[in-house]
């Protein structure tokens, strides 16, 4: 069916689609690509509870500010944790963007809520943006990652980011089965510290955890295992120590929810149609995600599910380049049946502000 909205949406040059991430935002522009990565971490005036900055410089801050600052994380497990301070940080970097009142799609995890759907969409039309839609990260990721989700192939996308991890069939444009898994990069960093912890009466930060992470954590045996040091306090006397850890150890300590992630997999895969699952047999599972960085990962699931496992170009940022597609292409007419799939219950809404109704 032809699309009715043609032309009269690409008239607009300075859409955006932000990848809204618990970790991570990223924002990409229309005719500019990716403009904006920066960590989703607000510093704010504890007193008048007013955002003094936003992004790298406030991720600086973390576990290092005085009583008179505090450094948040307003998203957790990949919705809004605080409304108010998600809507300063999206006008922060909506304004950064140069794009003023821009229609903005957002990825948002496919496990939420109509209420944390409704909650996103809020958030950034108060934060400047003159209309604003979701679409589900699973399906933006597949975009992002070129997988061919309007074909009548199973496409299978692993977006591991920092609070979720999603797990989807995708086929003829729709989402054939869909798990989203509240356990993801946060988790496995609060393994490292937990692991430190216990074998080592060390007392790590979140920042030191994901620097060991990133440097020596793994799923699966090494070529050549590594070594990476850990600085904190010691639990016992309360003075600064440091100690060398081996990958051996990280990846023991770090287990249970690099499992957890794995058995998701597996699950989604015993609902998959077995049609379906010959084309990801023969295609492969795309992992993508900042989670799809994490040494060996792709060897274990591969191992796991006898399947062929691909990393996604620049696996951070398909999301992003996802929902930038659907800016892209707002008048392309998959897009928009994706895009319009993805409302939910707020599908007439979508409809309406397309037409300029109120």
């Amino acid at each position: 069916m032809p699309n009715p909205f043609s032309g009269l949406l690409g008239a607009f040059s300075r859409d955006l689609g932000i990848d809204l991430g618990t970790a991570n935002t990223l924002v990409y522009a229309r005719g500019k690509g990716i403009i904006i990565s920066e960590p989703s971490v607000v510093a704010m005036d504890s007193r008048t509870k007013k955002p003094l900055t936003v992004g790298a410089d406030a991720k600086a801050m973390v576990g290092k500010t005085p009583s008179s600052i505090v450094a948040v994380r307003p998203l957790k497990d990949g919705v809004i944790a605080d409304f108010n301070v998600v809507e300063k940080m999206l006008e922060y970097f909506i304004k950064k963007a140069g794009s003023p009142r821009p229609r903005v799609v957002v990825g948002v995890p496919s496990g939420v809520t109509e209420v944390e759907k409704r909650a996103a969409k809020d958030a950034a039309e108060n934060a400047g943006a003159r209309q604003a839609f979701v679409v589900e990260e699973p399906m933006a990721a597949a975009i992002g990652a070129g997988l061919p989700v309007e074909e009548p192939i199973g496409s299978m996308i692993v977006d591991i980011g920092g609070g979720t991890t999603e797990v989807a069939i995708i086929s003829l444009g729709g989402i054939v089965v869909n798990h989203s898994l509240r356990i993801a990069g946060d988790e496995i960093d609060e393994a490292v510290i937990q692991f430190a912890r216990r074998e080592y009466n060390l007392l790590i930060g979140e920042r030191m955890a994901e620097k060991a992470k990133i440097a020596a954590g793994s799923a699966y045996p090494l070529d050549e295992e590594i070594t990476v040091t850990l600085r904190g306090r010691d639990l016992l006397t309360g003075l600064p120590k440091a100690v060398e850890v081996s990958s051996v150890e990280l990846r023991e300590g770090m287990a249970g929810p690099v499992t957890s992630i794995v058995e998701e997999v597996r699950t989604a895969l015993e609902e998959t149609p077995p049609e379906l699952v010959a084309d990801i047999m023969e295609h492969g599972i795309m992992l993508a995600g900042g989670g799809a960085l994490l040494h060996g990962l792709a060897q274990r699931i591969a191992a796991e599910t006898k399947m062929p496992v691909h990393i996604a170009d620049d696996p951070l940022s398909c999301v992003a380049r996802g929902a930038g597609r659907m800016v892209e292409g707002f008048d392309n007419p998959k897009y928009y049946r994706i895009l319009e799939q993805s409302q939910g219950n707020n599908r007439t809404r979508l409809i309406d502000s397309r037409l300029g109704r109120r």
